[in-house]
């Protein structure tokens, strides 16, 4: 995954985005995922079709005749309801080539993520991108296998299978199997806890981080995720990792805000809050 850093990149994301949620309007579970696997095959065919990528999104060129190009290109091989997203996509002006790439992407798994909302499922969802980034994390030899750029992909797609299929929710398992197709290089944990994060924003919260040296019951971490609610005046996510390492108490991450030992009366006061 990549983040677009780009003050007019995101503005070509956050328009792509609305035309992506007007696809999305009264479709059922199949058509989603349909439309997201249609999605997928346009950033993998931009990505790796260079000229045809700057083509595509080169701003000196009027957004009707690029997206007159897309239409002759795609109209054969993408649904009606993909074809207005890629479109709006094209029309937009993104910073670089790649970040339009990046975008049709995050497009896909957005549109995977809705499903999962509609249904109902993704809290589960959410939860289980954030075990499998941390058992992932936690294997390197797993890690470098799955995030290996040069690595075989039927290989690679066996591994997930055997990771994910009957274990996980349908969302979590074609966004596991996106992610490590196209990981680009970049650690699949890191794109798995992002994919967490994403899911925790499209309910409005913010994530929280937290490791523990024991577990903590779901009554603690009710409390814990009120206590930090109160502190930052959001709804927040607690994400727990046990970690010996920790000793007594929790160290809490959300976002670059640490808290832990040398915040004492903070953390003082989530300890308490949690009872004994």
């Amino acid at each position: 995954m990549s983040t677009l850093v780009n003050a007019a990149s995101r503005d070509a994301l956050a328009a792509t985005e609305l035309q992506l949620l007007q696809a999305t309007d009264g479709a059922g579970p199949a058509e989603i995922t349909g439309l997201a696997d249609e999605l997928f095959e346009v950033a993998a065919l931009l990505g790796s079709e260079s000229t045809l990528r700057r083509t595509l999104a080169d701003a000196s060129t009027a957004p009707g005749s690029r997206q007159e190009l897309a239409r002759d290109l795609f109209a054969d091989r993408l649904g009606g309801r993909a074809l207005p997203v890629v479109l709006e996509a094209v029309g937009a002006r993104w910073s670089h080539p790649t970040d339009m790439v990046h975008g049709l992407e995050r497009l896909g798994r957005t549109a995977l993520l809705v499903q999962a909302e509609r249904s109902g499922r993704l809290d589960a969802v959410e939860d289980e991108l954030f075990r499998l980034g941390r058992i992932i994390g936690g294997r390197p030899d797993l890690e470098r296998l799955l995030s290996d750029p040069a690595g075989d992909p039927e290989g690679k797609a066996v591994v997930v299978t055997d990771l994910v299929e009957d274990k996980v929710e349908s969302v979590t398992r074609d966004l596991v199997r996106q992610l490590v197709a196209h990981s680009r290089g970049r650690h699949v944990s890191e794109g798995l806890e992002e994919l967490a994060e994403m899911s925790a924003r499209r309910r409005e919260r913010s994530v929280a981080h937290v490791r523990s040296a024991l577990p903590l019951t779901d009554e603690q971490q009710q409390r814990l995720s009120a206590a930090l609610q109160r502190i930052y005046s959001r709804p927040i996510a607690v994400h727990l990792e046990v970690d010996p390492e920790v000793g007594g108490g929790l160290v809490i991450r959300v976002g670059d805000e640490i808290i832990d030992g040398s915040t004492a009366g903070r953390l003082q006061a989530l300890r308490g809050s949690l009872g004994d």
